[in-house]
Parts: structure tokens; sequence; C-alpha cells
């Protein structure tokens, strides 16, 4: 169906076949494109680079390309209806949100969301989530564990037991997680149960296709099997372009916030199709995309105050103080999630960026037990704020209280004194419907108030959750912004690329290959060599190494900083791993070391004029 007027910004963004251009990364897959807008995202100020993350995210809303197509969400409302739906016997359905990473912690949020909507209506919960690695990834990172496709089969086999009827919604936003394909593959081969829907922003032409250590089909290999599968609405695909990420590959934010919007918007209008028994209109579809278009305009509304927080979370990092994200019910999830990203998207230490749920989650986790007394990287609840991180906060720190008016509103009020008597560093990030207002003696307490206020909605009983899941995308906007511009600032981005990220499981390993063959400009081969040398430093290369499957090689860099820093650098200067940590000791940071290294004799080369990447990344 065509995109509508309503759906077009005024902001100029590039058309999508930008990104098919011929010498411009032709053969990477779009989600690990490097996007044109923010090409010189590392020289922009706090203000520019808001500016260029949030045009990033209305190419989400753009008409070219219908990005979020309503015909996509509508082919797929029939099957997701059946199987949430359509059994009437107790516990023969059941609605299964997975992913790995940032795709599993998604599942989670709207697992939770859905299964509070349901319980609303007098109806039992039918939605539960998988993600990679289990309950403990939800508030940690690890994300090695999405490479395993019998991982991802044996969680599925353990929640699925005894139903009847179950909905796979796999999300992997790059179609690269061994985690998720292995399910939509054990889906597909036991459809009398099973109805796969896999998510993601790839064309099927471009999900990843190295092979899968623990299974016999690349994840490519699966989504052509689904799409043809598709046309007997056995499996469906689901995988609208919207774009190149803002930082290059980071699918946390576009990936994430598309998957958010597509789900809610598609599950929404399931549960409206049969509980009132209409069909669900393209019209209504619209409806709700209007409002996540509209959540874009009304944040983006403040973005010099967005600006004003990123320099001051910013300054914390540089001084090494740290980041609290505390937030009140799934506002703390949002929070939660942007700090545990933080980890392997920028080398960050756990400490540096973290969220803090307020309010009961005992009804949220699977396996709460997993999160017990397991030490300090997975601890998020407000016991854990109060006697962990609240006796030892230092005047360099930040927080940043995230609520809504409609939260215990004196609960806010006395954790914030209590803060405040330890650094005068806080924030609020303020959500409110029309009519109300934030107590005087509250808003005294902050220095500076980010307050979005949101119109009243005109839904029926689903406009409480369409109202929550703006808040929730606002807040994820907010934070995404935040943290990824708090990083740039830093040093810590070369033109749009993560330089300094942590090569966590083996996506992020041929990410780092890519990186290395476009900015040193030398074979795949060679590039090969070095990053392994970087990785395995001190020990030297053997036969037995080059040899060693890719998981060998994430387990021991997960672990070790400045990965691909030091790679590049001995490839750049063609020098030794220890030479290239001396040149690293001596810069004031990552990337005007690289600049340096790239603006000498024979080195002058730019992201525009490397040769085409062959498909390293898929």
């Amino acid at each position: 169906m065509p995109g509508t007027k309503r759906f077009q910004h005024v902001i100029e963004t590039p058309e999508p076949g930008e990104w098919e251009l011929s010498g411009y990364e032709a053969a990477v897959p779009i989600t690990e494109k490097s996007n044109p807008l923010t090409r010189d995202l590392d020289k922009a100020d706090a203000k520019k680079i808001v500016e260029l993350l949030g045009q990033c995210d209305a190419e989400i809303f753009q008409e070219e390309g219908q990005a979020i197509p309503a015909y996509q969400v509508t082919q797929s409302a029939g099957p997701v209806k059946q199987t949430c739906f359509l059994p009437q016997e107790p516990d023969g359905g059941l609605v299964v949100l997975s992913g790995g990473g940032t795709s599993g912690r998604m599942a989670f949020l709207m697992s939770v969301s859905f299964n509070q909507l349901m319980k609303g209506l007098g109806q039992k919960p039918l939605y539960t989530y998988l993600i990679a690695g289990g309950d403990r990834s939800v508030v940690a990172s690890r994300e090695r564990t999405e490479d395993s496709a019998l991982h991802g089969i044996e969680e599925l086999k353990k929640v699925a037991a005894g139903k009847k009827k179950v909905i796979v919604i796999g999300i992997s936003a790059g179609l690269s997680a061994p985690f998720v394909a292995g399910q939509m593959d054990y889906c597909m081969d036991n459809t009398a149960v099973f109805l796969p829907v896999l998510v993601g922003f790839n064309p099927v032409s471009m999900a990843r296709n190295d092979p899968i250590e623990d299974w016999n089909s690349t994840f490519r290999q699966v989504a052509e099997r689904m799409k043809k599968m598709q046309e007997k609405q056995e499996a469906f695909v689901l995988n609208p372009a919207v774009g190149p990420e803002g930082l290059s590959g980071s699918s946390r934010m576009k990936g994430g916030s598309a998957t958010k919007i597509l789900l809610e918007t598609l599950l929404l209008a399931a549960h409206k199709t049969v509980d009132q028994g209409i069909a669900t209109s393209q019209r209504y579809l619209l409806e709700i995309l209007r409002t996540f278009e509209r959540a874009h305009q009304v944040t983006y509304s403040q973005s010099s105050k967005i600006a004003t927080l990123m320099k001051q979370v910013s300054t914390s990092l540089e001084k090494k103080g740290r980041v609290h994200l505390v937030g009140w019910q799934t506002l703390g999830i949002i929070a939660i999630m942007d700090g545990v990203e933080c980890i392997h998207t920028f080398g960050a230490d756990f400490r540096d960026i973290r969220g803090f749920l307020i309010g009961d989650h005992s009804d949220m986790f699977n396996q709460k037990a997993e999160l017990t007394n397991q030490g300090p990287q997975f601890s998020f609840s407000q016991e854990d704020f109060l006697t962990s991180i609240l006796p030892s906060l230092k005047e360099i720190d930040t927080v940043i209280f995230i609520f809504t008016l409609d939260d215990n509103l004196p609960e806010v009020q006395t954790l914030v004194e209590q803060v405040k008597e330890k650094t005068a560093n806080i924030q609020a990030l303020v959500h409110s419907t029309v009519g109300q207002s934030l107590p005087l003696p509250l808003k005294k307490l902050f220095p500076s108030i980010i307050h979005i206020m949101w119109p009243l909605l005109f839904f029926e009983y689903e406009g409480t959750f369409v109202q929550k899941f703006q808040r929730e995308l606002s807040t994820k906007w907010v934070l995404n912004t935040v943290s990824t511009g708090a990083h740039v600032l830093l040093g810590k981005s070369l033109h749009n690329y993560m330089l300094d990220l942590r090569i966590a499981n083996s996506k992020l390993f041929w990410r780092a290959l890519a990186m290395l063959q476009r900015f040193s400009g030398q074979s795949k081969a060679r590039c090969f060599e070095s990053l392994l040398q970087a990785i395995h430093f001190p020990q030297l290369l053997s036969d037995e190494i080059r040899a060693a499957p890719i998981s060998r090689h994430v387990h021991i860099a997960h672990e070790k900083e400045k990965v691909i820093p030091l790679a590049l650098l001995s490839l750049l200067f063609r020098c030794s791993i220890p030479e290239a940590l001396s040149h690293l000791a001596a810069a004031p940071s990552v990337c005007e070391v690289i600049r340096s290294a790239l603006a000498g004799p024979g080195q002058k080369r730019s992201a525009d004029t490397l040769e085409t990447l062959q498909p390293a990344v898929q």
C-alpha cells in the first residue's frame, strides 16, 4: 500500500536507493551500512548529534520505500490472531516473542506489556518471551549466547511443552542471530503446532549467509524457506527496510525501535480484531502508526534539553564518574536496556551507565532465580540501587530519574532527595498527559527537566496501552541518543562507526573485520590475520589458532578491550601489536590516533573512497 503524506517528514532523508548505489557498500546488508546522514557524526557537537540521530529515527516513518508498510502488518494480523486467540481450551495456545541481545530484551518488554493488557481485560495471559542466555541476558550483556541455534531450539521446546498451537515471533534486526534461525527452522519442521513469524530489517537476500557452527543451515537459507512457506501461510517474514543505523550497525537504536513499533501495532490490531469481531483495517493500523510518528515529533521537540543532558553524561564519563538511569515500571526496563547495550556497543564497563527498575517486577521474569545473588553485574532493582549505589554516589556521578505523573510521586521525591545529598548532577525525564502538572516541591529539586506532555488519545480500551507504548518509545529514543552521543563526544566513534566495540558474538566479529577492511584498504586475509593477532595477543598465532572456529576467537575477544583499534593501527602503521599498544597509550582518544594514522603518508582515504567491501558481514 502506498505511504501517506501524513507520514512525510519535513526533514530531508536520503532515498533508500542511495543505500544501494554501486560503490557505496553495495554488498553490505542495510542494517550494517553507513548512514549518509551521519557520516560526520564524530565531528558534531551535542546539538548536532541529537539532530542527526533524530533524522535517522525519522526514516522509520518516511513515505519513500514504505518503511513500515501497512500491508505487511495486515498480512500477518490473521495468523497472529489464529494462534493468540482461537484456542479455547485452557493452556492450549501460546505466543512466544524471541531474540538475542536487544531483540530479546524487546521481546521481554512486549511480553510483559501484552500480558498486562490481557489481565486488564480479564483474560488469561498468553505471551511469553525467550532471550538467548536466559533472564540474566535481560539485565546484563551476554551477547555471545545468541550464536547457538541448538540453544534456541531447546529453550523453545521447554516453553512450548504441552501447547497445542504456538506462534513464535523470532526477532533478529539484521536477520543474523543463530538463536532465532534455529527456532524458525524447528517451527517449519513442526507446522502442526508452530507458526513462525520472522521480524528483521534486511531483505532476505541480505540475511547472514555464513555457516552456523551447531546447525546445518545458514540464516539466509532459513529465511528463504520461510518465504516459500509464506505462500501457504505456514510461515511469515516481516522485513521492512528502515535504512542504516545512525551509528553503523547499532541495531539497538533504529532496529529496536522499529521492532517495537511494528509488533505493538500488529498485536494491538490482532487483539482488537478478536475482542470486537472487527476485521483489521489499514486505516486502524495507520492510526496506531501515526501515534508512534507523533511520539517522534513530541520527543525531538525537546532536542536542546536532550543535548544538554548528553553533555552532562559525557562529562561524568570523562571524569570517570558513573551514570545511573532510575526508571519506574516499564520505563525502568528501557533504562536497563540502554545501560546494558553500551557495554558491547562502546566497550564500556558495566558500571559506566546502568539502569534500575523501581517497582514490583515479581511477575515479569520467567526464571527469577537466575537473577538472585549473581553479583553486581546483575543488580537492577530498587533495593540494589538503595543498598549498592546510593551509599557510594559521588559528585561526579549523574543520576537520571525517569517516571510518569501516574507513578508514586512521593516515592520519587524521597529518592531524589536522598540522591541530591550525594550529587547535584540529577535530571528528570518526565511523561505526563494534558491536564497533569508536576508537583512544585518535586519540580524544585531538579536543575533541569525534560518534560514530555502527551495529548489525550481517543482510542477505546487499548488507548492506555498506546500511550504507554509511546512513552516507552520516547524514553528509548532519549536514552539511546544521550548514551550514544555521550560516547561519540568522548571520541569512541570514527565517522559513524563504533571503533571501540566489544566483540561479543560472531556478528560483531564479522563487523570488526569489515571495519578493518574499510579503514585500512587492505585485503580481507590481511585484516583477518591482524584481527586474530589483536585478539590472541600476547599469544603468537599458530596454524591451529588460525583454523579455529569463530566461536573460539569470540570467546577470547569478548573479555578484551581495544581489539579493533589495535588491529587497525597495526594495519595502518604496518607495526606489531605491542607497537600499536604504544601508539594507543600515547593518544588522547582512540579516534584521534586512528585519524592521525589515516592522515599519514600513503594512508589518505575516506569512507567514501574506499573500495566496495566484500560481503564480510552477513
